[in-house]
C-alpha cells in the first residue's frame, strides 16, 4: 500500500531521511516515534506528496514519486487523510462546514456531503455539536473534528501528526480509542507521536526516526 525505496530528502547540504526503506500494508497501525527535528513530518509529508524525494522512491497506492504530475497530487490526497497537531480548522466555519469542506473541494454533489458529513460526525461522537464554532469546542473535540474531516473523503490511510500533543492526557486516550476504532474498521493508521505512555498503553509496531535514518526495530526507553 505504501513503500519507501531508499528515499532521501536533503536541505542545506544535509539530509533530513536518508535512505528509507518502509512498507505499510493495508489495515496496518504503526507509530513513528522520534526526536524533535528526526524527520517524522518531513516522512509524512512524503507520502501525501507535499515533498518528494531528492533519491528514490515512494509508492502510495498506484501513484509513485518519481512519475506522478501535479494534477494527479490532488486525485492521491483523496486517499490519504491527514490530521495536525493544531486541529488546522477553519474558525470562519461551524463544524458540519469544517468537515464538509474536504467533499466540496473535491466536487461531491450536495445529497453527498450532507449523508457523509453526518455520518463521520457520528462515528467521532459529535454530531451533536454540527452547528458549533470551533471555538467553542474542547482541544480534543476540535481534534475528533480534525479526524471526522480527514475520514471524510473515506482515504485508505490516516496519517496523523502528534494528534495528542496539544491535549490533556483524559483526551488524549479519547483519541487513541478513536484511532483504534478508525482502525479496526479498516482504515490504516500512521501516528508520528512523542507520547511513549500511549504507546505502551495501546501497542502497535513501532517504528523510530534518528538522524533521518529508520530504525525499525525501535525500543522505548
Amino acid at each position: 500500500m505504501i513503500q519507501f525505496f531508499n528515499a532521501s530528502v536533503e536541505t542545506d547540504n544535509r539530509f533530513l531521511l536518508q535512505d528509507i526503506n518502509l512498507k505499510i500494508t493495508k489495515g496496518e497501525f504503526v507509530y513513528l516515534i522520534g526526536k524533535t527535528g528526526s524527520g517524522k513530518t518531513t516522512l509524512l509529508r512524503l507520502i501525501y506528496m507535499d515533498l518528494l524525494p531528492k533519491k528514490g522512491n515512494v509508492i502510495v497506492d498506484r501513484f509513485s514519486s518519481s512519475s506522478i504530475r501535479r494534477k494527479q497530487i490532488p486525485l492521491l490526497r483523496r486517499k490519504v487523510g491527514v490530521v495536525f497537531q493544531d486541529f488546522k480548522l477553519l474558525r470562519d466555519r461551524n463544524v458540519f462546514d469544517n468537515v464538509a469542506f474536504a467533499l466540496r473541494v473535491v466536487g461531491s454533489p450536495r445529497r453527498k456531503i450532507k449523508s457523509r458529513v453526518l455520518s463521520v460526525l457520528t462515528q467521532v461522537g459529535l454530531h451533536h455539536r454540527r452547528y458549533q464554532m470551533p471555538d467553542k469546542l474542547s482541544g480534543g473535540e476540535q481534534q475528533r473534528i480534525a479526524i471526522a474531516r480527514a475520514l471524510a473523503n473515506e482515504p485508505f490511510i490516516l496519517l496523523a501528526d502528534e494528534p495528542s500533543g496539544n491535549l490533556d492526557p483524559e483526551a488524549s486516550n479519547g483519541i487513541l480509542d478513536l484511532l483504534e476504532d478508525i482502525n479496526r474498521k479498516g482504515t490504516a493508521i500512521l501516528m508520528a507521536t512523542h507520547n511513549y505512555n500511549l504507546i505502551q498503553k495501546y501497542p502497535h509496531r513501532t517504528i523510530m526516526l534518528e538522524d533521518g535514518k529508520l530504525n525499525e526495530n525501535a525500543k522505548l526507553n
